[in-house]
């Protein structure tokens, strides 16, 4: 049995709005990341560089977003499937910080280079 809906563009845009709010509304380290990212752009907009240079810091920041909405899914569904404190629970967790944790270090590795040729 297929448990996936048909694909209908507005249904779909509908599903990630809701996923955005709830994470706006549940997700510290998401509003963080957010409010950090609206400075982030400013100073991506006012730094004397060039457009490449600015869509790799633009990329990479939302790049931060998206890893750190994964991450926050990944620990929705483990906590969905065991509440009980279990190594690969733990595990899961662990990793999908890691991956937020590394998409901010090449994050903050651009802005050194850019800040470095510019």
């Amino acid at each position: 049995m297929n448990n996936k809906p048909k694909y209908h563009l507005f249904k779909n845009t509908q599903y990630a709005l809701s996923g955005l709010v709830h994470a706006l509304k549940t997700e510290s380290s998401f509003k963080l990341e957010l409010l950090c990212a609206v400075f982030i752009i400013a100073g991506i907009i006012l730094i004397d560089a060039s457009l490449t240079q600015k869509m790799i810091l633009l990329v990479t920041g939302i790049l931060v977003l998206i890893v750190e909405l994964i991450n926050s899914a990944i620990e929705n569904v483990v906590d969905l499937v065991t509440l009980e404190k279990h190594p690969l629970a733990k595990a899961a967790k662990d990793i999908g910080s890691t991956a937020v944790m590394f998409s901010i270090g090449l994050h903050a590795a651009c802005w050194i280079l850019v800040l470095l040729w510019a």
